[in-house]
């Protein structure tokens, strides 16, 4: 195999694609196909570098890559279209940990798929498997107008020293990093992941509040305060501890409960920091390289566009200032978090002639950002956004819907929640409710991070007349954003085909009684129980089930569940 191009990304970011992952990869798979690797060896192989069964038979696979800190470059962009147009389904799917991943490739198109990323500096390694995952930032670090320092080059390092570890890659579990505190709060869910990082300053020093052992799922936990300031320049060793405390102490035996959660659990929060300190002290020092600079602007020329009708609208509420503010940065919604290979390409034409980074940040709500767009181009962005059809406006309003994919492709999942999320944003694409998120997952494993949702619902089934139903857990009252995350508390179970109207009924009632200046999340979450109940008790009675409440979303013969052993829960 040729060597990879190792041409810098932009003019100081190198790739993180390596040639040996390749060649193993390559080896593997040629060993699996002739017999000679079983499956389970070639299962846990393939998932460390990010290649996952589907829930449909024969050999679809996902293809997830990973895209650290979620920047991408215009030539990524376009290496993302090659692969999605050649080897999956003209599609890709933004996450909520920021990667982008494939759908429906053949296995024996694996190796294609992942050459042509490496060739562009993107890798799949461990983008899945018990392995530390893709490292979530800010998108807006580095631009934001709130942010005490830019947090994108420490979660760089971060990022590179433990990719390939020695640990890394076989763990009890997934393991979560994220850097956030850019927008002036936890703009990234940082109390949920493992290791969570929030930049502070005192007095000329950068640092970070540190907590850890969050998580969702089953088990809702927000991570333990581990340090209320840390020196920036302690964060390798603060990574590798707990790295290494997780490996020592967590379960193999149940995946159920080998996340670090489950550890801090068993040791209690004390015993686990001591066990913390003990590797800190065993690890010593771990000088920081020099942080990488991020890429110079280049002032852009946009060539004149003519203005396009809902410039007001989208420039209102998809644009923010930047800490400069004669730049912006920009939204581009992408419902379901779906971009076709002809819209990666126009988003790299566009990055390269509207940003003056020349890229692009992905976000855990599934969106994209443009940064560093001059205030006085945005008619022009909107115009040539439009063309490409990516110029929704709403960006974080109740019709923003993140969502997993769901049973589309899951073995998990029981609902489609696709179809959920696209009847939703259908239906509420008028309200003029600010500030409720809603968030979806087909399983109880949260990958659409549907407890921390103002709003958040959870696919399940039920059985009316013998028969199954398609049906959503409604949480209330998640969110996060203060230092701590709050988990919605479950308050109905209604059938899919139920659930837009009971939002609107929430949302009128929000509308009708919220206090002066009171969020929808704290105005969810105060509701009390007896009136949720009776405000949609009509909606969950089987009584008043209708042909169309057996058939999910998206779907257009009778429910039927179908799952099997699940390879990407949360």
């Amino acid at each position: 195999m040729a060597l990879l191009d190792q041409k810098t990304l932009g003019p100081t970011r190198l790739g993180f694609a390596d040639e040996k992952d390749l060649d193993a990869f390559i080896d593997k798979l040629d060993k699996f196909e002739k017999g000679d690797l079983a499956p389970d060896a070639w299962k846990a192989f393939r998932l460390v570098n990010g290649v996952y069964s589907q829930r449909q038979e024969g050999d679809a696979m996902m293809v997830r890559v990973k895209i650290p800190q979620g920047v991408v470059t215009a030539d990524q962009l376009r290496t993302l279209a090659d692969v999605a147009e050649k080897y999956s389904t003209g599609r890709g799917h933004i996450t909520t940990r920021q990667n982008v991943q494939f759908h429906f490739v053949r296995l024996d198109d694996t190796s294609s798929a992942l050459t042509a990323l490496a060739n562009a500096g993107l890798t799949t390694r461990e983008a899945c498997g018990n392995a530390v995952r893709n490292v979530t930032t800010c998108p807006y670090a580095g631009a934001s107008a709130l942010e005490p320092f830019d947090t994108t080059p420490y979660a760089e390092i971060v990022t590179r020293h433990l990719l390939r570890g020695p640990l890394s890659s076989s763990l009890p579990r997934k393991f979560k990093i994220a850097f956030g505190g850019c927008c002036g709060y936890d703009c990234v869910g940082a109390s949920f992941n493992d290791i969570g990082l929030l930049a502070r300053t005192r007095g000329n020093v950068n640092g970070f509040r540190v907590t850890i052992g969050g998580g969702l799922s089953t088990l809702r936990r927000a991570g333990i305060l581990a340090h209320e300031f840390a020196p920036a320049e302690e964060i390798l060793e603060i990574a590798e501890a707990v790295v290494r405390v997780f490996n020592r102490t967590g379960n193999r035996q149940n995946k159920h409960k080998a996340r670090l959660k489950f550890v801090v659990d068993k040791l209690g929060p004390e015993g686990f920091l001591e066990e913390y300190r003990k590797e800190r002290d065993a690890i010593g020092r771990l000088p920081l390289p020099p942080l990488p600079q991020q890429p110079d602007q280049v002032p852009s020329r946009p060539k004149p566009r003519a203005v396009r009708p809902g410039l007001a609208e989208f420039t209102a509420t998809n644009a923010r200032p930047q800490k400069d503010a004669q730049y912006a940065a920009v939204t581009v919604r992408v419902p379901l978090g779906d971009l076709t290979a002809a819209q990666f390409r126009d988003l790299a034409a566009i990055a390269e002639e509207f940003s003056e980074e020349r890229e692009v940040r992905t976000t855990i709500d599934q969106n994209l950002v443009l940064r560093f767009v001059a205030v006085r181009h945005l008619a022009s962005l909107h115009a040539a956004l439009d063309a490409a059809g990516l110029a929704q406006p709403g960006a974080g309003s109740v019709s923003d819907v993140t969502s997993c994919p769901g049973a589309f492709s899951c073995r998990l999942a029981v609902t489609q929640s696709r179809g959920m999320a696209r009847e939703l944003g259908t239906s509420l694409a008028q309200s003029s409710v600010a500030g409720l998120h809603i968030k979806i997952s087909g399983c109880p494993n949260g990958c659409g991070q549907h407890y921390v949702g103002g709003i958040g619902l959870q696919g399940s089934v039920r059985k009316a007349d013998g028969r199954a139903v398609p049906q959503y857990h409604l949480f209330l009252g998640g969110g996060f954003g203060n230092e701590t995350a709050s988990f919605g508390r479950l308050s109905a179970k209604l059938p899919a085909r139920k659930v837009p109207e009971a939002i609107a009924r929430l949302i009128g009632i929000y509308n009708a009684e919220k206090a002066p200046h009171e969020t929808p999340e704290a105005f969810l979450g105060r509701l009390p129980q007896q009136r949720v109940t009776d405000l949609l008790k009509d909606l969950e009675e089987p009584a008043v089930y209708g042909a169309d409440d057996f058939i999910d979303l998206d779907e257009q013969k009778q429910f039927e569940v179908q799952l099997s052993e699940g390879e990407c829960a949360t």
